[in-house]
């Protein structure tokens, strides 16, 4: 499947900062996720400051950002080394069901392949069939596992 027409991905440095921030604030909004700026706007400062466990590219379609997409690189015995988070995957509404998602993904996988990630995971909120559906169409699978957290701040 070809990219959809005017697609890019351009990776994140400090001059993208101002063009993704507003884009992670809609995409919280959305998902009716509190948007704090101590916490967000640290992680954001983290990726525009070239942190090597991340990277962040803004998605766009014929020059203007219509999402983002955040991957976090990690380790696991279980997948035999290098793997890889989707952190966060966000197009805009009007944007939506034209292959700006999924090959944001397909790009997303080819930069982690070359930093040899043997798997890649991401989350998906009950209830977001459409995403779900893309991913599974992407090659995800279910686990019989609970994503959980804790806190360290």
């Amino acid at each position: 499947m070809a990219a959809p027409d005017g697609f890019a991905l351009v990776p994140v440095g400090a001059d993208g900062l101002p063009t993704l921030k507003p884009l992670v604030r809609a995409y919280y909004a959305e998902a009716a996720t509190p948007y704090d700026e101590g916490i967000q706007g640290r992680a954001l400062g983290l990726i525009a400051g070239g942190d090597p466990l991340v990277q962040a590219w803004l998605i766009l379609a014929a020059g203007h950002a219509v999402g983002y997409v955040v991957a976090n690189l990690g380790f696991s015995i279980e997948y035999g080394g290098r793997d890889a988070f989707i952190d966060e995957l966000y197009v805009r509404p009007e944007h939506r069901n034209r292959g700006f998602a999924r090959e944001a993904l397909v790009r997303a996988e080819t930069f982690l392949r070359a930093r040899q990630v043997h798997t890649i995971h991401l989350e998906v909120k009950a209830g977001n069939d459409a995403a779900l559906a893309l991913y599974r169409r992407m090659g995800f699978v279910d686990h019989d596992r609970r994503l959980m957290s804790k806190s360290l701040a």
